[in-house]
């Protein structure tokens, strides 16, 4: 996927009509959506903007500069019509932009999402320096160890060693645990769909099914052997899963 650069904004942008936006985690990446792209970009606009968690200034690390930075990104682009997607710190973004925007919001996607509770990077902050931590912290957000390839374990181990990037990690950890939003998501009025690992260990089960008690107009769906990152790990029950929501709620 070509990574465009405008704006001060690096993002990707394929395929053409209504918008699909997709927000990754904290430790995500564009390629997360690698699926979602090749499923969905011949009958979508899908834009996956890359959010400054490595860069923003680390006293500006949290929930409040990254909303900012995608309405920024929504504004500059003119976008409107939009089908937020978002997985772990992605959906809590995507919550607290739809309820500040709903009148630009079709419908809300969420997988695994921070907002309600989560069990970060399984219950302790990072280690700097730990190749073995970092690995077994990455496989632990996977059903199948095997799915945290040596790759995104380096890539993830790499990010770490950085003392500036682990400062952010941190910070924002601690903004998304404190900013519970329970009291604020009874107010989405948008179709929502939640899609969730039926063996995630960072939002468990009980987080998905406390989203669809609390939001009015949901969609709830479990993906079996399937842990925090669902469009990774089962992109073809995800994606299907995806296309009925939108098939029956959005007019393409």
């Amino acid at each position: 996927m070509h990574i465009k650069e405008q704006d001060g904004f690096r993002f990707i942008d394929e395929g053409e009509g209504e918008v699909l936006l997709l927000l990754h985690g904290l430790f995500g990446a564009l390629s997360n959506w690698d699926g979602v792209v090749q499923r969905f970009s011949s009958n979508y606009r899908v834009m996956i903007p890359l959010l400054p968690i490595y860069t923003m200034p680390v006293r500006e690390a949290g929930l409040d500069t990254l909303n900012k930075f995608v309405e920024d990104f929504v504004e500059k682009q003119n976008l409107s019509g939009l089908n937020i997607i978002g997985n772990s710190l992605g959906g809590h973004i995507g919550l607290i932009f739809t309820l500040k925007n709903q009148e630009k919001v079709n419908s809300l996607i969420l997988t695994g999402s921070s907002g309600l509770f989560e069990n970060s990077m399984g219950g302790s902050y990072p280690k700097r320096g730990s190749y073995e931590y970092i690995q077994e912290r990455v496989a632990y957000t996977f059903y199948d160890p095997k799915t945290a390839t040596k790759e995104l374990v380096d890539e993830v181990f790499e990010t770490t060693k950085s003392i500036p990037k682990a400062l952010r990690i941190v910070a924002i950890a601690k903004s998304a645990q404190r900013h519970n939003m329970a009291d604020d998501i009874p107010n989405i009025k948008v179709p929502t769909l939640l899609i969730w690992g039926l063996n995630d260990t960072i939002t468990p089960p009980y987080v998905g099914h406390e989203f669809d008690r609390l939001i009015p107009n949901t969609t709830l769906r479990f993906i079996d052997k399937c842990c925090h990152a669902p469009m990774m790990e089962r992109p073809e029950e995800f994606n299907e899963i995806l296309e009925t929501f939108l098939m029956k709620e959005v007019a393409v």
